[in-house]
């Protein structure tokens, strides 16, 4: 078991950090070790049943070239060895689902949860909702949630369109988001860090482009993050970024997408208040740098073919002050 968890453990590290922090191979969440471990318990069981297998393989080729004496105590021995086999494998694949079935149980959403956050999948990216508490507002994101270290999450899980499946291998296992049904997972890091996730159901055809960041942080600093996103928008002081705030004001952007303390109130796109302060945009498709919002500003259909924004038409100097804009929202 220790060899096994050697060699799950290296190979997880060299995925985590190839993926960015995506393997089930490296949990940093309760949920996920609990799954870690039966992965484990399974390869060890199979490894040791395979091993058995081929064991008797070979003593039974080995005996076939020896002379046999045939008779009722050759075929005694066989049924013997079959009934064994079949009692082994009955009680192997029992064990098994009865270690499958305590590991969903310990990995089953609490009633009660420390924060409750609601995940709404879309072709192709991913809506968070954050709900109001203790009178303060609450605030939406988009492909990026935050939570604290140490706390027990409870996701609240929801489809927009099709079928989508919810993963962040490091922290929990999968969970499907069914249009017209609400699902739910617990979330939990227990250490600081940037964990990736993924859509794991094909959900057309921009599936592979759906990735979603969990950014796992100390009280402190997500309780300051938390305060940044329920502010407004910062009106701009930069002539260029005010021009670029007109003019997607003047544009159809403000009819898609919401910017809290301006007249944007779209619901069709992600909310865009704080858009310059996460670490990727097109669910993962690229850095929030100025260049890759410009690009993906200009041409979303090159970059994400089939997703739901349009060309807008700018000239070079709208599409410089604009994407100034976006980059300023923090």
């Amino acid at each position: 078991m220790s060899v096994i968890r050697a060699l799950l453990l290296s190979i997880g590290a060299i995925v985590s950090g190839c993926s960015g922090n995506q393997s089930a191979l490296a949990p940093n969440g309760a949920p996920a070790i609990h799954v870690e471990h039966l992965i484990i318990w399974i390869i060890a069981v199979c490894t040791v049943v395979w091993i058995l297998v081929m064991v008797s393989l070979g003593v039974a080729l080995w005996r076939k070239r020896r002379v046999e004496t045939q008779g009722r105590t050759t075929e005694r021995r066989l049924a013997m060895t079959v009934s064994a086999a079949v009692t082994a494998t009955v009680a192997i694949v029992a064990a098994m689902t009865i270690a499958s079935f305590y590991t969903t149980r310990s990995i089953g959403v609490p009633g009660k949860a420390a924060l409750t956050i609601t995940v709404r999948a879309q072709q192709w990216w991913w809506q968070v909702i954050y709900a109001s508490s203790d009178g303060a507002p609450g605030f939406q994101t988009a492909n990026e949630i935050h939570i604290p270290v140490g706390e027990d999450v409870r996701l609240e899980l929801e489809s927009a369109d099709v079928i989508h499946s919810f993963w962040v291998p490091s922290l929990a296992g999968k969970q499907d988001l069914v249009p017209g049904r609400a699902n739910s997972l617990l979330l939990r890091a227990e250490k600081p860090g940037v964990y990736r996730g993924q859509c794991a159901e094909f959900c057309g055809l921009q599936h592979s482009h759906m990735a979603v960041m969990v950014v796992a942080e100390a009280q402190v600093d997500y309780a300051s993050w938390v305060a940044a996103q329920r502010a407004d928008a910062i009106a701009p002081a930069d002539p260029a970024v005010a021009s670029g705030q007109s003019a997607f004001m003047a544009k159809p952007c403000a009819a898609c997408h919401t910017i809290r303390g301006t007249s944007a109130n779209g619901t069709t796109g992600p909310d865009l208040t704080h858009v310059g302060s996460r670490q990727t945009i097109a669910a993962g498709l690229l850095e929030t740098t100025r260049g890759s919002l410009a690009a993906w500003i200009v041409d979303p259909q090159t970059l994400k073919p089939g997703n739901n924004m349009p060309m807008v038409p700018l000239t070079s100097i709208e599409l410089r002050n604009i994407s100034a804009y976006m980059e300023s929202l923090k």
